[in-house]
């Protein structure tokens, strides 16, 4: 079952701008030795808002040659379109991909309804578990508690969601309208305790991508029965977290990685670098955690 600590990894660029398929490798091995339980790619944090669609099925491929079973693989087929997510996810499937996470259509802003057909016709289509993918801040659609309800009991594929609403309360509604098999994953850094004190079973993290021990280490001792220890490390990568959102993400992510030496940094428009202010501010929160000296 997927569990844990799961990197909404980035995609790195070479100096001219194509997918660097290389640093895509390394950073996965990096994670594999650091605990990392699974990946996300193309998600949010993967910048799969600017990728082709050939570079979002190069990247998908290339992470699950390269991870070879090792841990799971999660692949990003969100669309606002259901056609085309419905192509991501059969293409996922096809490479072997052990999952899917679509995110809600977004920009259309489709009614509930909409949203169950959304997910109801790549259900019909596929057979790969799906993860619901659940960010308003992002789409401009929060999908209720009670229609992930009823995709779940209708969609035999829909697995669980990774939620990003940031309500604690609609999240414990969700888990009072589901059975104990429905997978709820974190979307969100700074509530992965508190989710998985209500029956998450993990997060998918941006903050995991420069502190993959740390925040597989938070999960394991959440699991493990010691939430004293998962209360120390949540409250230790606080203000970290806080930092990746300084500006839009992967902004901030992927210029910390570049000032721990390891990416250079390489950003699509129109995404661009920090500016100094932040910049700085970055730079005293990565001394502070001796991430940079």
């Amino acid at each position: 079952m997927l569990k844990g600590s799961i990197p909404a990894l980035i995609t790195p660029f070479d100096k001219n701008q194509n997918v660097d398929e290389e640093k895509l490798d390394f950073f996965i091995d990096w994670h594999i030795k650091n605990g990392t339980d699974a990946i996300l790619v193309c998600g949010t944090t993967g910048e799969s808002a600017t990728l082709t669609h050939t570079e979002h099925r190069q990247v998908i491929s290339r992470a699950i040659k390269h991870t070879n079973g090792k841990i799971p693989i999660i692949a990003g087929c969100g669309s606002n379109s259901t056609q085309e997510a419905l192509g991501l996810v059969e293409f996922a499937q096809e490479e072997g991909a052990d999952y899917a996470l679509v995110i809600t259509p977004y920009y259309n802003r489709p009614t509930q309804e909409g949203l169950y057909q959304h997910y109801k016709a790549i259900d019909e289509r596929t057979k790969i578990p799906v993860l619901i993918y659940n960010v308003p801040s992002r789409t401009g659609t929060n999908i209720l508690p009670e229609t992930v309800a009823r995709i779940y009991r209708d969609c035999k594929n829909v697995a669980g969601i990774k939620e990003a609403s940031g309500n604690i309360s609609q999240i414990e509604k969700l888990m009072t309208l589901v059975d104990n098999d429905f997978l709820l994953l974190s979307g969100d850094d700074a509530l992965t305790l508190p989710i998985m004190a209500v029956g998450g079973v993990g997060v998918i993290s941006v903050v995991a991508n420069i502190m993959p021990q740390e925040t597989h280490q938070l999960t394991e001792a959440f699991f493990s029965g010691d939430i004293k220890k998962a209360k120390e490390i949540q409250l230790y990568l606080y203000e970290l977290i806080k930092m990746m959102f300084i500006e839009t993400n992967p902004i901030p992510v992927k210029t910390a990685l570049s000032l721990m030496g390891m990416l250079d940094l390489s950003l699509r428009l129109p995404l661009c670098p920090m500016n100094e202010e932040n910049y700085n501010k970055l730079k005293a929160v990565l001394t502070k955690y001796k991430l940079i000296s």
